[in-house]
């Protein structure tokens, strides 16, 4: 059982939060790679407050007009807020190279999960280690245009 304390999770928000602005400010020339990855900034509605929230993330899989996110969480043993209030409200902005555009979000079923989970791993071995330091099934997220 993998469970990070507190601090990792206020260091990862803070992180993520200069991340944003630096993505911003150099208007994604500087930080839009992680890994050999890309970055996509990802906005979801707070499940408790209603309000906006916005989380930086890595995208192992991005095809076409679909774009594939990992709640790993780092391999703890706990959902990533960001899936929790996408599971929610599945209303989404993402921002990949810099453009935004409004997506809608679900939770890859077994097939895409046994079809994604090879290429996800291809992308970043990371992600195979988050799996097994956890119980929980990590979840995959599809995101894709909303009409």
């Amino acid at each position: 059982m993998t469970r990070r304390g507190p601090f990792a999770d206020v260091w990862f928000r803070a992180a993520s939060s200069v991340h944003a602005g630096l993505l911003r400010l150099s208007r994604w020339h500087l930080g839009a790679g992680i890994a050999g990855m890309p970055v996509v900034l990802l906005r979801t509605t707070g499940r408790r407050s209603g309000r906006p929230r916005e989380v930086v993330l890595s995208s192992p899989v991005i095809d076409g007009d679909r774009v594939v996110l990992v709640a790993s969480k780092g391999g703890d043993d706990r959902d990533p807020d960001w899936y929790r209030n996408l599971v929610a409200d599945p209303s989404v902005e993402l921002t990949v190279h810099g453009v935004a555009r409004r997506m809608t979000a679900r939770t890859a079923d077994e097939a895409e999960r046994a079809e994604l989970w090879p290429l996800i791993t291809a992308a970043y071995r990371g992600y195979a280690g988050y799996q097994r330091r956890t119980s929980r099934r990590i979840p995959l997220v599809i995101c894709e245009p909303r009409d």
